[in-house]
């Protein structure tokens, strides 16, 4: 006799069927035993769903009708013209792949951990899988275009689902068993039925039964939370059956399929690893996501001056309590002042240049240190800046930033000093491409004080330009990258040529990607195109001519007549 607190091996979940008990799937194996056919064996996964949402009782005339719906759709011998009109493109769980199935599908594949690619029927009353014969009878090509074409004529309804913390999950459904198959050509799906296009990172996709797919378009920070939404969903909905196709999450990206899920075979525990690749795009949109860079709809909906202006008050006012909330101060100074120029975007009032001089303050201290200062935020608000040590952080983003700023208000020795940050601090942001780090590099050789040969600046101009293209790219998006990112390296080329009709153009193309890459957001930094502005800000000074009322281009800080005194950095270790 057991011991009561002994386990029991009857009630715990099947290896190879765990939506039923051992015992369960033993009593399902031997009903399934008296349809088998000279030792043929079918999968059991979509039955043993079906049986397990009924009582046992029902489980032999489940079973007899399964079995009779196979005897059914096997019998097979259709026409060429036939197998065409009825064929579709069909995502089967790999364990569909029987050593009995395998002799008669040459042709299928594993297109990816867990699923794999065939073609199926869909006949008057069943569905069967094409054979070899079936395929050479079809003709290969022929068979592909027209099981692709009839599968995108699936008909499918669309949700958007919202989850907790901002995460949008979309989903594909219907009555046909071919509706999960449709992510094998995810881009042309969506588009078909949303109007959308993917964006070139992809999509994290779940296909947990043949009647839903479910993804979440790689766009912004949200991808990590959708991550984990994804794969409590999958393996949930998987579980529920029937029609179950697979527990894992995916990556859809560039027509193929990549699982992020890992089983242990032994524990039948689940875990998500992301590839490389991949884990490069989620830290590079969780950190362009959480500076407020990319056109999102988080982004639209934050803050508004007062906001803004109290967030910049209050963390600068704390740093002399935790000069770690450094980082926080310059972000919501840089958004604060531009947000102000979405009422003034010439920078025609002090508010607003109070706003900017004090982004200027707080972006040089954070890579430079500072000795104390006041910083003024407006209406007689003023906020003291402590000494500051000078401890860069590895953010070459805000470092850009920082620059920016700090050229388009013509600050020549915070310039200088940030000019001097050890680039091998800022390589240690694994967060950005290499493009970045390249230009970073190309702009400190620029403003060193050793200017007489430009030839170390051409060299790394071209290094930035080499690697900014779509192979190169692997942490940021494309459109983001194109459309903005890029565009500052773009005139700075026609700068240092001295082309004015050239630069020209291609600020006149920087204004119009900006305006096209936010569209009517009212995000921060769709008010101003900081990049752009640094660089014509040089040009300027250098004496191009260009015209300084330009949309998202402050005249008054282009043209300087706002430009009033900031407070001098100083170092940390010298006198004011």
């Amino acid at each position: 006799m057991k011991r009561d607190d002994a386990p029991d091996s009857t009630n715990a979940p099947d290896h190879d069927l765990p939506m039923l008990t051992a015992a369960q799937a033993a009593h399902l194996r031997a009903l399934a035993a008296l349809y088998s056919e000279d030792g043929h064996h079918h999968p059991l996964h979509n039955l043993a769903h079906k049986c397990r949402q009924a009582p046992q009782a029902q489980w032999p005339d489940l079973v007899a009708a399964h079995f009779a719906a196979l005897r059914q759709a096997s019998r097979g011998g259709e026409s060429a013209e036939e197998l065409l009109r009825g064929a579709h493109a069909r995502l089967l769980p790999v364990e569909s792949l029987t050593p009995d199935a395998v002799g008669s599908l040459r042709y299928a594949r594993v297109v990816a951990d867990g699923l794999v690619f065939a073609y199926a029927l869909d006949g008057p009353t069943s569905v069967r899988i094409l054979t070899d014969e079936d395929v050479e009878r079809a003709g290969l090509e022929a068979l592909g275009q027209a099981g692709r074409a009839n599968l995108m004529r699936v008909p499918v309804e669309h949700a958007e689902v919202p989850i907790d913390g901002g995460v949008r999950l979309h989903s594909l459904y219907g009555d046909s068993p071919f509706v999960a198959s449709q992510a094998l050509f995810l881009s042309q799906a969506v588009h078909q039925v949303t109007g959308q296009s993917l964006p070139d990172a992809g999509a994290l996709v779940a296909v947990p039964s043949r009647h839903n797919l479910v993804y979440h378009p790689i766009a912004d920070g949200s991808v990590v939370d959708a991550v984990n939404c994804l794969a409590a969903y999958a393996l949930g909905a998987y579980e529920d059956g029937p029609g179950a196709l697979s527990p894992r999450v995916y990556w859809w990206y560039r027509g193929g399929l990549t699982s992020l899920t890992v089983i242990d075979d032994d524990t039948r525990a689940f875990s998500i690893q992301p590839p490389p690749r991949l884990l490069g795009l989620m830290k590079g949109l969780v950190r362009l996501d959480g500076a407020g860079r990319l056109a999102t709809r988080a982004a639209a909906d934050g803050p508004g001056v007062a906001e803004h202006t109290n967030a910049t008050a209050e963390s600068t006012a704390g740093l002399a309590q935790d000069p770690a909330g450094l980082g926080s101060a310059f972000a919501s100074a840089l958004a604060l002042a531009h947000t102000r120029c979405a009422a003034d975007p010439e920078v025609s009032h002090i508010d607003t240049w109070d706003a900017w001089a004090t982004a200027v303050q707080l972006g040089s201290a954070l890579f430079t240190g500072s000795q104390p200062q006041e910083c003024h935020l407006g209406e007689d608000l003023a906020v003291q800046l402590p000494a500051m040590p000078a401890e860069p952080p590895a953010d070459a983003r805000a470092w850009l930033d920082a620059l920016y700023l700090a050229i388009a208000c013509r600050q020549m020795d915070r310039i200088s000093r940030l000019c001097e940050v050890p680039p091998t601090r800022l390589r240690e942001d694994d967060s950005v491409d290499e493009y970045v780090l390249h230009w970073i590099d190309t702009l400190q050789t620029y403003f060193s004080p050793d200017r007489s040969s430009m030839d170390g600046v051409v060299e790394k101009l071209v290094a930035t330009m080499q690697t900014s293209g779509p192979d190169g790219v692997t942490h940021a998006p494309l459109d983001f990258v194109n459309r903005i990112d890029y565009q500052p390296v773009a005139l700075f080329h026609r700068l240092i040529a001295r082309d004015h009709d050239a630069f020209a153009k291609a600020l006149a193309e920087a204004l119009s990607d900006h305006g096209g890459y936010w569209g009517e957001s009212a995000a921060p930094r769709a008010q101003v195109a900081l990049g752009p502005l640094a660089m014509a800000s040089l040009a300027y000074d250098y004496g191009f001519p260009i015209d300084p009322k330009q949309r998202y281009l402050p005249t008054y800080l282009l043209n300087r007549e706002r430009i009033e005194e900031i407070p001098h950095a100083g170092s940390p270790s010298s006198g004011p």
